[in-house]
């Protein structure tokens, strides 16, 4: 949840900057007042950044009051580097294309993963991950699999913090989730058997560059047909190396 202290001495970009930042893939419309709350931004000042955003498109507001991050942003947006989505979208259409399930591109930010891209149809499983949300790692296949190739400190101070159970089948335990992740690193790949939601479960595989995973592809179906994952290993694994030389190629 975004949030951040009234603190008087916060410059008006960090206030701007938190404003924006208390929208997000659970929270896409909020009132004036849910900004001011969750931002920290004190009301009578949130009014007045707020109005200023809305007149420069960076934050539109609905009929019924509510407000929603403005075309400006999207705009804005679409400067960031996309050289992975460029690359890899054709391979996750071609994996959904094979499986009929979601697939899902995700990359590490801090201890979460940030899914960047999906493809899915009306037919597969539902599940939470949305393009621009934000889970934790070691529930989801595509986390567990970023989490695994990382460095042993890196490792040790994520195993070390209260991690969430979205599940009763979440693994939690420090001890028996460091051995999955060593085995995560010798396979090469990643199962998940409803640790992030009741109903599905899941295969990744990292996307290595110059021995570096850069990303994780993930593909989702229902845990009721869950003896199916491993026959999703081989094209999940040729996918994910496609992708990779295609990058490098683009390097």
């Amino acid at each position: 949840m975004a949030g951040g202290s009234r603190d008087p001495g916060r410059s008006v970009t960090s206030r701007v900057l938190a404003i924006l930042g208390a929208f997000d893939t659970d929270h896409p419309r909020l009132t004036l007042t849910d900004i001011s709350r969750r931002s920290g931004v004190a009301l009578t000042t949130a009014h007045r950044l707020v109005r200023e955003l809305a007149a420069s498109r960076a934050l539109s507001r609905d009929g019924d009051g509510r407000f929603h991050i403005g075309l400006r942003i999207w705009e804005l947006g679409q400067l960031a580097p996309r050289r992975l989505l460029e690359v890899a979208h054709p391979w996750l259409q071609e994996l959904f294309g094979g499986t009929g399930e979601n697939v899902h591109l995700a990359v590490r930010d801090g201890l979460e993963v940030l899914y960047v891209d999906k493809v899915y149809g009306r037919r597969a499983v539902p599940i939470v991950s949305r393009t621009g949300g934000r889970l934790p790692m070691h529930p989801t296949g595509v986390g567990k699999v970023l989490l695994a190739y990382e460095t042993e400190w890196f490792i040790t101070s994520y195993l070390a913090r209260k991690l969430e159970r979205p599940t009763r089948h979440t693994v939690t335990e420090p001890g028996r989730l460091a051995r999955e992740l060593a085995s995560v690193r010798a396979q090469g790949y990643a199962f998940t058997y409803e640790e992030m939601t009741l109903g599905s479960c899941s295969a990744a595989a990292p996307i290595i560059v110059d021995g570096l995973p850069i990303a994780a592809l993930g593909v989702v179906l229902s845990s009721r047909r869950a003896r199916e994952l491993p026959r999703l290993v081989e094209p999940l694994l040729a996918c994910a190396q496609q992708i990779a030389r295609a990058y490098g190629r683009t390097s």
